[in-house]
């Protein structure tokens, strides 16, 4: 299990990644691939969240723009709406800090105003004002690859060297970001489904280890996606082993946050790779 953590500083609360830690998938949207419409109403979201922390997840994931295949674009307000009283409810109920899943920079403004400490942006801070924004906010980011737009992004994904091209996408992403005067610091996240065929997500997870080395901590989202499907022809809800498996493969190769839907098999599974790797240097 390769790879050293950090303590980050989100706003008030700390993510301690000198552990692998579990990131809760918080979706306040109708159309999300997995869970669309259960947790639209701030009630709803709220309770799940709260589930997923008293599971063990170390930081909730809020988004309100679906980002599956072929998904729809929401407008700032409508993002808004969804997911800011989540985040006020959040800090009202839970101490673990809270993530905002967005690009736009109007959403990462307002989501750290209401309590958000760490911005996760599947464009990599490439909207117009996202790196100005992330950079007055001053608070962790998490920088996706992704090959395209989720509404034409699986239409005919290319690389010619997968592994190579998504590690120079990220490397030349944390350059950038630290030019425009980005200090707070920088995760990655390869981008697994996000423009890539099965093929592609394949090869990448087990060249996983290649990413560790960029300089900032790794994040894995797996859970449920459609690869797991592809390999054990699985409907979306019965994909947990699936995930579970990927996580383990994830953290063992180094990855330090994993964004999962089930949150406590996950917790329950690193837990045994930590101590499986902590037994190693006894």
């Amino acid at each position: 299990m390769p790879g050293a953590g950090v303590l980050l500083h989100c706003g008030d609360r700390t993510l301690d990644l000198r552990r692998p830690q579990v990131m809760g998938i918080l979706n306040a949207t109708p159309d999300s691939f997995s869970d669309g419409g259960r947790f639209v109403s701030s009630d709803a979201a709220v309770e799940q969240a709260l589930r997923m922390v008293d599971d063990g997840a170390a930081i909730i994931d809020v988004g309100g723009e679906s980002t599956r295949p072929g998904a729809a674009a929401v407008t700032v307000d409508e993002e808004l709406q969804r997911v800011i009283p989540v985040i006020e409810a959040l800090r009202r109920h839970s101490t673990v800090p809270v993530s905002i899943d967005t690009s736009k920079p109007e959403v990462m403004r307002a989501a750290v105003t209401a309590g958000a400490g760490l911005i996760n942006d599947v464009r990599a801070l490439r909207e117009p004002g996202a790196a100005q924004a992330a950079q007055e906010l001053n608070v962790p980011v998490c920088l996706m690859h992704m090959q395209g737009e989720p509404r034409d992004m699986q239409h005919s994904p290319h690389y010619d060297d997968v592994v190579a091209e998504v590690r120079a996408f990220l490397a030349t992403r944390l350059a950038a970001c630290r030019a425009a005067g980005i200090s707070a610091p920088l995760l990655l996240d390869p981008g697994f489904g996000f423009g890539k065929t099965l093929e592609h997500n394949l090869v990448l997870f087990h060249h996983l280890q290649q990413l560790t080395t960029l300089g900032g901590p790794l994040l894995v989202g797996v859970s449920r996606k459609a690869m797991i499907g592809a390999v054990l022809d699985a409907p979306v809800g019965q994909r947990l082993y699936g995930s579970v498996a990927l996580a383990a493969l994830a953290v063992w190769n180094g990855a330090r946050l994993i964004r999962v839907h089930d949150v406590r098999p996950t917790v329950e599974a690193i837990r045994m790779i930590e101590a499986v790797a902590n037994a190693a240097r006894c």
